[in-house]
C-alpha cells in the first residue's frame, strides 16, 4: 500500500519539477534577450509608440559615479529614441547642405585627362588688387608657385587653386570673404570646382562651430584642418593641420629632441594647459580635465579668463583655476614633459598638436571623431596616443604602462614627421600636393613605408622608384647593401691637346680600381671630343656623354650610370688607385652621404650678419666638394627633379656653385655631414685651387665673392642652414696594423 502511494506521489511531483524548470529556463531567456537586444526592441514601433510613455531611466551600473565628470545621466538620456532620430537626421541634412557631392572621389569628381599631357601641373588664380589676402594663405599660394609644379599657363594646369582666401569662414572673422559663390561662379575655369583645390583652417562660427564653409565647394577637393570624419571623403578630401599666421612658410625650426638613447624620466609625465570653455561645444572635455591632475607629475591646468562673457558664465572652480594657471609656464612644461594632451577645443584641431610634436611631446589626443592630418599616408600609431574623450580618466594609466623603449621610439618619430611634413607652410602645402600626385599616378605611388621612415615621402621621388633597395636611405632597416662597383662620372672643359693631361692620368688611375664597372666622360668642351684611339687603354668600358656648357648637366640622372655609386670628378683632380679604392669601401658604409677628399666648410658671420664659405683647411668642415667624391646616383635624381629650376639655373648661371648646391641638398636629406677621406700630401692641394693660381686675381676674388653669395642664397630657399659641421675623417694610414707590409691593405698609402 505505500509503495503504491509513494508511487503516485512520485508521478505528480516529477511533472511539477519540469514545469518549474521550463518556467525558470524561460524567465533567464527573456531576462537574457532584454538584456542583449532591449534597446533594438524598445525601437520597434509597438514598443516606441507615443502611449508607451516616457523613457526608461539610464541603467544605475556599479560606475556610474564616473560618468558625472563626463556629462550627467539626463544628458546622456536625451540622445535616445525619438530625440536620437531627430538629431541624427539634422545632421545629415546639414551634411548634405554642406557637401553636396559627399560622394565625391578622384574617378567621379576629378578629370585625369588634363594631367596626362603635360604631367601633375598647378595653377594659382592671380591675385586681383583690393582682394582682401591673410598672411597665412598668402603663404600658401608662394609655396605653390615656387614649387616645381607651378605653372602660369592654366591651359597645361592638372590642379587649380583660387585666389580667393578660404581659410576662415568664421562669418564672425575680419577675415571673413564675402560673397564668395558669386566670385567663383564668375571664373570660366571653375567648372563646378572640378580639379580644383580649396584650403580651409577654420569652419563654421558660434556656437555650434559646424562645418558649413557658407560657399558652394562643388566637386573641389578640400584640404581643411579639424576635419571631421563624417564629412572627410576618404581619398577625396585631405586633412591638414591647424597652423598659426607665426608658422614659418619655409624651412621652420627643428625638433627639440637632442639625446637619443632611452630617455631619462622627465619632470612631468603628463600636461595641459589652456582654455577651459565654460558653455557651448568643447566644454566638456576641457571641464573635465581637472579630475586628472595631481599637481605632481600630472599637470592639467586651465583658466576661464578668455572671451568677453567669461565672468557671466563663471564657476565656483574658476578663480582657483585661474590662480593655478599661473603658477606654469607653457614652454616650460613642453620642454619636460613625456606625454602632451591634446583635447579638442570649439573645433577638432588644436595649434597644440604642431607644438607637441616640435616639443617632442607625445601627443595624446582627445578629439573623438576627428581625421588627423595627412592620415591617408601618415600612421600616427607611431607617434601619437589616440583617447576617447568618454574616457579620460583611464589616460593616465595607459601611459604610465608604455615602456622607455617604446617612449623613445614614439619621441623620434614626432621629430621625424616635424621635420618632414609640418615644420613649414611650404612642408605642409607639398605634402598635400604630392598625396594629390599619387593619387593621379597611382601606378607610381610611394608606398607607406616611405612616408613614415627618414627621410620621408617628400624625399622619396616616385619617378625614381618605388623599390625601397634603390634608395640610399633604406639599406640599413631593409638589411641590404648597396652595389659592389660605381661608376666614375668625369667632366671634361678642357680641350685634349697633349697625352700628359691630367685627365688621361685620372681615368688610368681610376680604371685601375677592382670596384670601376665603368667610365663616363661628360664633355662639355665647345671642340668635339678625341677620336677613341686618342684615349687611354683601359680594362673598363669609357664612354663619351655629349654635354651642355651648364655647370648642373654634371648632375642629370643619366640613364647610362648602372651603378649604385658615383664616383664624381673634375678633369684636374689628382688621385691614385689606391685613394679611390679606399674612399669606395668607406663610402659603402655610408651610402646616404658624399664621401670624399677636397673639403670646405661655413660660419656664421656676426658682423656681415650673413653665412660665410672658407677654403681654409682647418679640422672642421660641412661640405666635401664634388670634384673628387663619391654619392649615390639617386642624388643626380633629387637634384635635377626635386630642387626649383630658379636654384639651377642660378648655378648655370654664374657656372659656380653646382657643388656646393649637392652638398646642402645632401645634408637637408640626412641631416648629417659628409665623410672627409684623407689623401697624400702632395694631392692636398684642391683642384679649383689649382685653376684659381692660374687665372687672373680679379677672377679669382670673383669665384671665392660668388660661392659666399651662393651659401646665403641657398640658406634663404631652404628655409635653414642644412649644412652640419663635422671633424670626423677616415684615413688608412692612422690605422697601422702590425702586419708585414705586404699584407696590408693600403700599404701605398701609408708609404706617402
Amino acid at each position: 500500500m505505500e509503495e503504491r502511494r509513494e508511487k503516485e506521489l512520485r508521478v505528480l511531483y516529477e511533472p511539477m519539477q519540469a514545469r518549474k524548470k521550463y518556467i525558470f529556463m524561460t524567465f533567464f531567456a527573456t531576462w537574457l534577450l532584454l538584456f542583449l537586444f532591449g534597446d533594438q526592441i524598445r525601437r520597434l514601433p509597438f514598443f516606441s509608440s507615443k502611449k508607451a510613455g516616457g523613457l526608461k531611466s539610464w541603467p544605475r551600473w556599479a560606475d556610474g559615479f564616473l560618468l558625472k565628470n563626463f556629462a550627467d545621466p539626463e544628458e546622456l538620456q536625451s540622445d535616445d529614441g525619438d530625440h536620437a532620430e531627430l538629431s541624427l537626421k539634422t545632421r545629415r541634412e546639414l551634411r548634405r547642405s554642406i557637401y553636396k557631392n559627399s560622394r565625391c572621389r578622384m574617378d567621379t569628381c576629378f578629370d585625369f585627362s588634363k594631367c596626362r599631357e603635360h604631367g601633375f601641373k598647378v595653377f594659382v588664380y592671380p591675385l586681383e588688387r583690393g582682394d582682401p589676402v591673410s598672411e597665412s594663405y598668402l603663404k600658401i599660394i608662394t609655396s605653390i608657385e615656387e614649387s616645381r609644379y607651378y605653372t602660369s599657363n592654366p591651359e597645361e594646369a592638372c590642379l587649380f587653386v583660387l585666389n580667393i582666401d578660404t581659410l576662415d569662414r568664421d562669418h564672425l572673422s575680419v577675415q571673413y570673404v564675402h560673397n564668395i559663390n558669386e566670385k567663383i561662379q564668375a571664373f570660366p575655369l571653375w567648372n563646378d570646382g572640378r580639379n580644383h583645390l580649396i584650403f580651409n583652417l577654420y569652419s563654421g562660427t558660434w556656437p555650434n562651430y559646424t562645418e558649413d564653409l557658407g560657399f558652394d565647394i562643388g566637386q573641389a577637393i578640400l584640404a581643411k584642418a579639424s576635419f571631421y570624419v563624417e564629412n572627410f571623403r576618404p581619398g577625396f578630401d585631405i586633412s591638414i593641420p591647424l597652423f598659426s599666421k607665426d608658422h614659418p612658410r619655409k624651412g621652420g625650426e627643428r625638433g627639440w629632441l637632442q639625446k637619443t638613447s632611452v630617455p631619462p624620466k622627465k619632470k612631468y609625465l603628463l600636461v595641459f594647459k589652456g582654455k577651459r570653455y565654460l558653455t557651448g561645444i568643447g566644454s566638456d572635455t576641457r571641464n573635465a580635465l581637472h579630475h586628472i591632475h595631481n599637481g605632481k607629475d600630472i599637470i592639467s591646468l586651465t583658466t576661464c579668463k578668455h572671451g568677453k562673457d567669461w565672468v557671466k558664465h563663471k564657476d565656483k572652480r574658476c578663480d582657483k583655476d585661474n590662480k593655478d594657471y599661473e603658477k606654469f609656464d607653457y614652454q616650460e612644461l613642453l620642454h619636460n614633459s613625456t606625454f602632451c594632451i591634446i583635447p579638442r577645443g570649439r573645433r577638432l584641431g588644436s595649434f597644440r598638436f604642431l607644438e607637441a610634436l616640435q616639443a617632442a611631446c607625445i601627443p595624446v589626443l582627445l578629439s573623438n571623431g576627428w581625421e588627423l592630418p595627412f592620415s591617408e599616408v601618415i600612421d600616427w600609431s607611431k607617434s601619437a596616443i589616440v583617447g576617447d574623450e568618454r574616457l579620460l580618466l583611464q589616460i593616465p594609466s595607459t601611459v604610465r604602462c608604455l615602456h622607455s623603449d617604446k617612449i623613445l621610439a614614439f619621441q623620434q618619430q614626432t621629430q621625424f614627421l616635424w621635420e618632414a611634413y609640418f615644420s613649414s607652410v611650404e612642408k605642409i602645402v607639398q605634402t598635400t600636393l604630392e598625396i594629390i600626385k599619387d593619387r593621379i599616378f597611382h601606378q607610381e605611388s610611394r608606398p607607406k613605408f616611405f612616408w613614415n621612415a627618414l627621410p620621408g615621402g617628400l624625399l622619396a621621388l616616385p619617378e625614381y622608384s618605388t623599390h625601397l633597395n634603390d634608395f640610399p636611405f633604406y639599406y640599413l632597416q631593409h638589411g641590404s647593401s648597396p652595389s659592389n662597383k660605381f661608376t666614375a662620372f668625369i667632366r671634361a672643359v678642357s680641350p685634349i691637346v697633349s697625352l700628359s693631361q691630367p685627365i688621361l692620368k685620372l681615368i688610368q688611375a681610376v680604371s685601375g680600381s677592382q670596384y670601376c664597372a665603368q667610365i663616363l666622360v661628360l664633355w662639355s668642351c665647345e671642340k668635339p671630343p678625341p677620336q677613341s684611339s686618342k684615349w687611354p687603354q683601359t680594362a673598363v668600358p669609357l664612354t663619351i656623354i655629349q654635354g651642355s656648357s651648364k655647370v648642373s648637366d654634371r648632375f642629370l640622372p643619366y640613364s647610362a650610370i648602372g651603378t649604385d655609386a658615383v664616383l664624381s670628378l673634375d678633369e684636374h683632380t689628382s688621385l691614385s688607385t689606391g685613394e679611390v679604392d679606399f674612399a669606395f669601401v668607406v663610402w659603402r658604409s655610408f651610402p646616404d652621404r658624399i664621401v670624399g677628399f677636397p673639403m670646405r666648410s661655413h660660419f656664421w658671420d656676426a658682423s656681415k650678419n650673413q653665412w660665410s664659405y672658407t677654403s681654409k683647411w682647418t679640422n672642421e668642415f660641412s661640405m666635401v666638394l664634388t670634384a673628387a667624391a663619391f654619392y649615390h646616383r639617386y642624388y643626380h635624381s633629387l637634384f635635377t627633379n626635386y630642387l626649383p629650376a630658379k636654384l639651377r639655373s642660378l648655378v648655370d648661371q654664374i657656372a659656380n656653385c653646382e657643388d656646393i648646391l649637392m652638398n646642402f641638398l645632401v645634408s637637408a636629406v640626412t641631416k648629417l655631414p659628409p665623410i672627409k677621406v684623407t689623401q697624400k700630401k702632395q694631392h692636398r692641394e684642391s683642384p679649383s685651387q689649382q685653376l684659381l693660381k692660374s687665372a687672373p686675381p680679379s677672377n679669382g676674388n670673383l669665384h671665392f665673392s660668388q660661392r659666399q653669395e651662393c651659401v646665403n642664397q641657398f640658406a634663404a630657399w631652404f628655409g635653414y642652414m642644412p649644412l652640419v659641421h663635422s671633424q670626423f675623417r677616415l684615413d688608412p694610414v692612422l690605422f697601422k696594423d702590425q702586419v708585414s707590409v705586404l699584407r696590408k691593405k693600403y700599404r701605398h698609402l701609408e708609404r706617402a
